[in-house]
């Protein structure tokens, strides 16, 4: 090791750090990437993985990490004790719902044709709601405007005009349910009008 007016230097890029020189986290760290990078590509078996692997994150010095590196890629390589490159891994796409997910969100809109106008919307959004985005959103849209459906059936018919409109807002809720199911399906958002959104 180089000194300095008696005082020891690191050693620079390049040269082989002497074998008492006590080994960093840093330096055990990469040597395990090697060691799993090795076994990865099948160079050994599960039992000579766990040897080497206890060896590198044990090892108090380079000395104890030098004969790892030999082993995996002999003298000329081990002594530089340099990270392999991660492997580079293909990030998913994001903002674009898949098809079950497409399909979850149109669920919530169409379950009123099956006669479960609150109770349809309200599982979506309890189940696939919580991992997904955009079935809440549209879950969320599909209730509350049931929510004002129901509340209208109940309030308009203590009216003369009620009761005419309400076999209108029927009519109207199912067409814009199959609106919303449609704009669901191909990736669009989709707001019900007159809608007094109670649930956030």
């Amino acid at each position: 090791m180089a000194t300095m007016a008696g005082v020891p230097t690191t050693p620079g890029p390049g040269q082989v750090p002497p074998a008492h020189l006590r080994a960093t986290n840093q330096d055990r760290e990469h040597v395990v990437e090697h060691v799993k990078a090795a076994y990865a590509e099948g160079r050994f078996d599960k039992l000579e993985f766990d040897d080497r692997l206890e060896r590198a994150m044990t090892a108090r010095t380079h000395g104890d990490l030098m004969p790892i590196m030999t082993e995996l890629y002999g003298t000329q390589v081990a002594p530089q004790l340099a990270p392999r490159p991660a492997p580079v891994r293909p990030q998913p796409i994001t903002g674009a719902p898949e098809s079950n997910e497409r399909l979850g969100a149109a669920a919530a809109h169409l379950l009123v044709l099956l006669g479960i106008p609150i109770a349809g919307p309200l599982i979506l959004l309890l189940t696939g709601g919580r991992t997904s985005p955009y079935i809440r959103r549209h879950a969320l849209e599909a209730l509350n405007f049931q929510i004002t459906v129901v509340g209208a059936t109940f309030l308009l018919p203590f009216t003369v005009i009620g009761i005419v409109l309400v076999p209108v807002i029927w009519v109207a809720s199912v067409v814009l349910a199959i609106v919303g199911g449609v704009s669901a399906l191909s990736e669009s958002n989709f707001r019900y009008p007159m809608t007094i959104r109670l649930v956030k």
